[in-house]
């Protein structure tokens, strides 16, 4: 049976090239990177060449790269360790509606530490508006999180313009002797996958998952620049320079630098292929079913995004009849499909909640092929039709 894989949103293959380096790491490279004799010498240089890897990729110095083993981990970091350590100066948080769940449940549980939580709204095309974000801010505000790119529905966020609002608002705060607002941004679904220079994007704290750019599992970053006050979640040793305890993950972490320099080499190449790919899938799907929407900015999205809304069918069907050709996709995000509940994210941009359950998200990778995308395309299309033939709402219609 023909395979095709189109779930890079929940996990990227590895790469032959990163499981390479990783290698020695395992068995002959196993000493503890924090010791002093010679066992943990080689292993403390991979993880600070890793280091410097993903600094290179982000454009920004290895002092402010710190490990973490994910990308939910380095958002809870985030979040809970700048809000903690400057709680003394203000508890109001502000996050976009359609944040990955890391993010809302954070600040969720930070609403029961006394903070309270602000959602900014985005229009039906996923994007933020942003024009509103400096009417929600308070002096009490402390901290602002929004996503680089939807993990969903794959839109591009203008985070650049959201910093550039903050830096006038921080501005004035400073002439008032009011501390500034910190900027996080979650970018686990666009590090390693679009271009990223965290000195351009202006914010303070980025989060990033090798996972999501063909590196392994249980390997993330959260940067943190410089000046920025942040309190550890995990108690313990002086491991990266005290903002998190623990012994590393080295293989995982050697792996997620060579991911990180392969994606800064490749990414143009890669998306070049994607991106054609990607639009081809739409138009195909688009063209052959009925009834049937675009979720997201038609443009402004991740290159290997297509996510879909069919009506009078639910999306668990549809993967399971497109596991059985052989196609693997996803109802949405991989952290929340087996709720079996309607997406936030889709309801915030006005899917209906009886559409929403009919979502689809197909997710290309790097290595997928035209051949590949026609297959899934028409496999799809005739699931749907078998799928609608059963369906009494798709015949009462």
């Amino acid at each position: 049976m023909k395979k095709v894989y189109l779930d890079n949103a929940a996990c990227t293959p590895l790469d032959p090239r990163v499981f390479e380096v990783m290698k020695p790491y395992f068995v002959e490279e196993y000493g503890n990177p924090s010791t002093i004799h010679s066992y943990g010498s080689l292993p403390r240089e991979g993880m600070e060449k890793a280091r410097e890897q993903v600094a290179v990729l982000l454009n920004t110095k290895p002092d402010y790269i710190f490990f973490t083993s994910n990308g939910s981990e380095a958002n809870n970091m985030a979040i809970k360790g700048v809000c903690f350590a400057n709680q003394a100066r203000g508890k109001h948080i502000i996050v976009s509606e359609i944040e990955h769940f890391s993010v809302l449940q954070s600040v969720k549980s930070m609403e029961k530490q006394g903070f309270t939580v602000t959602q900014l709204k985005v229009g039906t095309d996923g994007i933020i508006k942003k024009d509103e974000l400096e009417k929600l801010i308070k002096d009490e505000t402390v901290f602002v999180s929004i996503m680089l790119a939807n993990h969903e529905i794959g839109t591009i966020e203008p985070i650049s313009e959201v910093a550039a609002i903050l830096k006038k608002v921080n501005a004035e705060r400073s002439l008032r002797k009011i501390q500034p607002v910190y900027f996080h941004t979650d970018a686990v679904a666009a590090a390693g996958v679009i271009p990223i220079d965290v000195e351009a994007l202006g914010v303070d704290l980025l989060s990033m998952a090798s996972s999501s750019f063909y590196g392994p599992k249980g390997a993330a970053v959260l940067y943190i620049k410089k000046g920025v006050r942040i309190n550890p979640l995990i108690d313990g040793g002086i491991q990266e320079g005290g903002r998190r305890a623990g012994l590393e993950n080295v293989p995982a972490i050697v792996g997620m630098g060579k991911a990180a320099e392969l994606a800064k080499s490749e990414m143009a190449e890669r998306n070049k292929k994607m991106e054609p790919l990607r639009d081809l899938m739409v138009e195909l799907i688009l063209k052959n079913i009925p009834q049937v929407r675009l979720n997201g900015d038609a443009r402004r999205r991740l290159p290997g995004n297509v996510n879909v809304s069919v009506e009078f069918i639910e999306g668990e069907s549809m993967l399971m009849w497109l596991d059985d050709v052989g196609i693997a996709a996803s109802s949405g995000s991989a952290c929340t499909s087996k709720a079996l509940k309607a997406s936030h994210v889709l309801l915030s941009i006005g899917v209906p909640q009886e559409v929403c359950h009919g979502s689809m998200l197909f997710s290309l990778g790097k290595d997928i092929t035209k051949t590949e995308i026609e297959f899934a395309a028409e496999e799809f299309t005739k699931i749907v039709k078998k799928l609608r033939e059963m369906s009494p709402l798709y015949k009462n219609s």
